[in-house]
């Protein structure tokens, strides 16, 4: 008789993570859910197993080495296998680069952002080599295409994951694995409140363009059916992305003049 299969989502307590989780769950995967923050994977899990689903919490650091590899340890004994690795976790602190802490806003941001997705992926890697399967799916960021002020750490780690990405798809394919890499512009999470940069003018995404942690997670389920090699949300940011490649200069002075030079007057 087959078993369900199975989805590692890692940054599961909250946002994206969490949305994901319960689209999986409510489409027949057991989820292993991944985080710090035990109590809200607990909940999270109950509230998945109350709906006739099947959850998994474990607590881990992505930016400790051992803590990733004893998910993919759990995982594996506990399952017997990983159909998708969703590696989601991230977060970001943004700021002129020099008021940047070299180690909580630096350090940590790759630690997290980059070091957790390429350990935990070779962690899970000859599990799925193995099986001549499965799909590695990458939460990476519009910062990954489009580098703005105050992201300069951030971008640096997603414009990172989107080259590992690359590079490992053109590595694993042979052996039947799909590499996925999402490219979400601004979404409605705890993101703002970590980050912690106050921003005196308007300029942001612009609110039709905000993507609800649900809407993310539709998006993840779409290419876990029909894998693809990259996606951008919403697609109107194709066009940011784009304007990057093709038109540097316009789009250096715009931010120079709207964002930047404002922004440095009341800050210093």
């Amino acid at each position: 008789m087959p078993t369900s299969p199975v989805i590692l989502i890692t940054g599961a307590s909250s946002g994206i993570g969490a949305a994901t989780a319960r689209l999986f769950a409510r489409q027949g995967y057991r989820v292993v859910l991944a985080a710090r923050r035990f109590e809200r994977l607990q909940a999270l899990a109950d509230e998945i197993e109350a709906q006739g689903g099947e959850a998994l919490p474990i607590t881990t650091d992505v930016g400790r080495l051992e803590e990733v590899e004893a998910l993919a340890k759990a995982a594996l004994d506990i399952y017997g296998q990983i159909d998708i690795l969703f590696n989601n976790a991230g977060f970001g602190r943004l700021d002129w680069l020099e008021n940047l802490d070299p180690q909580k806003d630096i350090a940590s941001q790759v630690q997290v952002n980059l070091l957790g997705v390429i350990w935990l992926t070779r962690a899970v890697l000859p599990h799925m080599i193995e099986r001549r399967r499965g799909h590695i799916i990458n939460m990476a960021s519009m910062a990954s295409l489009v580098a703005t002020p105050t992201y300069t750490v951030y971008s640096a780690t997603k414009f990172a994951v989107r080259g590992f990405g690359e590079a490992l798809r053109r590595e694993v394919g042979i052996f039947g694995i799909h590499v996925s890499t999402i490219f979400p512009g601004g979404v409605e999470t705890e993101f703002g409140e970590v980050a912690g940069f106050h921003r005196t003018t308007n300029v942001t995404t612009p609110a039709p363009l905000v993507l609800s942690a649900d809407a993310v997670a539709r998006a993840v389920w779409r290419v876990a059916r029909r894998p693809r090699r990259s996606l951008i949300i919403p697609w109107l940011m194709s066009f940011g992305a784009w304007a990057n490649s093709w038109m540097p200069g316009v789009l250096d002075w715009a931010i120079e003049q709207l964002f930047v030079k404002p922004e440095r007057a009341d800050r210093g």
